[in-house]
């Protein structure tokens, strides 16, 4: 491949999984630094990427454009079978690889949205608060029911890692941060721990979401 990947995005965002999985791929990729295409000062090249103003965005060597975080983990997994970052459409655990990539995609992440600007919902300062406050425990809840039904290893479908592992990591750092998350969710809390410090990710870890005093938060 000789184009890189344009990778719409901005640090500590969702574009920092989509970077993590390039990087264990070892594929080439440039990122156009854009942390909210929805703001005033947003990209207008970005803009014109994803109408919905959101990242990631990707833009594939022939011009293909890929958005929705999920779609583009499946695609690369499933464009580049050799690195093993999924199971294989036949195999068992591909049930339970889509299952929750699309869960922590509907249920989890766009939430995010929300969590975000809660002036998107609520106007008052008082029902912004409960907003927050509201969407902290349903992502609380579903982390927990996550937990409850998954069989980690090493990794969260088994032996090994898989972009569902990326997801989880990344996304379990956001608020209410990763504090609540341990809480909530024991049994998956070793794996995005052994997911942090694989050292295929230290650089990018330290660049684009870096482990900053505090990080974790509190319960």
């Amino acid at each position: 491949m000789d184009k890189p990947i344009i990778v719409y995005g901005g640090r500590g965002t969702g574009s920092v999984i989509v970077e993590a999985a390039l990087t264990l791929l070892e594929l080439p990729y440039e990122v156009i630094e854009q942390p909210a295409l929805d703001s005033p000062t947003r990209n207008e090249r970005a803009a014109a990427v994803n109408p919905m103003r959101q990242v990631p965005a990707v833009v594939l060597p022939g011009g293909e454009t890929l958005t929705e975080s999920a779609a583009i983990l499946i695609w690369l997994a499933d464009r580049y079978p050799q690195a093993r970052l999924a199971p294989a459409p036949l195999e068992r655990a591909r049930a339970a690889f889509l299952r929750w990539m699309t869960f922590v995609s509907s249920q989890i992440y766009a939430l995010y949205w929300i969590r975000d600007d809660t002036s998107r919902l609520a106007d008052d300062p008082v029902h912004q608060a409960l907003v927050k406050a509201r969407t902290t425990e349903r992502i609380t809840h579903c982390w927990r029911m996550m937990d409850a039904q998954i069989h980690p290893g090493d990794y969260l479908l088994g032996n090994e890692l898989s972009m569902l592992d990326l997801y989880v990591t990344v996304i379990s750092r956001w608020g209410p941060r990763r504090a609540r998350f341990y809480a909530a969710a024991p049994k998956m809390a070793d794996v995005v721990r052994r997911v942090d410090a694989d050292p295929r990710l230290a650089a990018l870890w330290a660049e684009r979401f870096p482990f900053a005093p505090g990080w974790e938060g509190e319960v």
